[in-house]
């Protein structure tokens, strides 16, 4: 009687309450070895970082080709250092050899010092004197420059009374 008493009970109490039930993570029992258990934990974390580790080797092979760019860019910027120093350096031979009167400069200074002295007045305007040369302003003036360096004190420029723009070169008496 008892026992159908209790099966009675046992019938109306909650499952955990009944004395023939088991709970279903008692009921199964697993036993690992610490090699099993190291096995599991190294495959869970390998499966854990593997995103990670193919981050960081994709991190690298960019870094390693920014690297490769630098270095390229940096040649590339020592090429155009050298190549503005060497143009620096012809610039530079260039205006050394300017500083002297050339030839031509020379040619016009004899031919503007000819023309003055066949003048009965030794004078002439800079534009008769662009026309007999045949030469732009600058040109005029570079070698007017020459003709008056290689003399010093035996020419002179007057600006015209009439109009103050132009101006005249006048060879001086000796």
């Amino acid at each position: 009687m008892i026992d159908v008493a209790s099966a009675k009970i046992n019938s109306f109490a909650p499952v955990a309450a009944q004395t023939d039930f088991v709970q279903p993570s008692e009921e199964a029992v697993f036993i690992l070895t610490s090699g099993q258990l190291h096995e599991i934990i190294t495959q869970a974390i390998e499966k854990a970082i593997q995103p990670l580790q193919d981050e960081v080797r994709d991190l690298k092979t960019t870094v390693a080709r920014q690297r490769e760019m630098i270095a390229a860019l940096q040649a590339t910027q020592d090429t155009h250092a050298d190549n503005q120093l060497i143009q620096l350096r012809l610039i530079n031979d260039l205006r050394e050899a300017k500083k002297g009167p050339g030839k031509t400069e020379i040619s016009r200074a004899d031919k503007i010092e000819k023309y003055l002295s066949s003048r009965a007045d030794h004078r002439a305007t800079f534009e008769t004197l662009k026309g007999h040369l045949g030469v732009d302003k600058d040109l005029l003036n570079d070698a007017i420059k020459t003709l008056m360096n290689s003399s010093p004190g035996r020419y002179g420029i007057t600006r015209s009374p009439g109009d103050k723009r132009k101006r005249t070169l006048i060879m001086l008496p000796k």
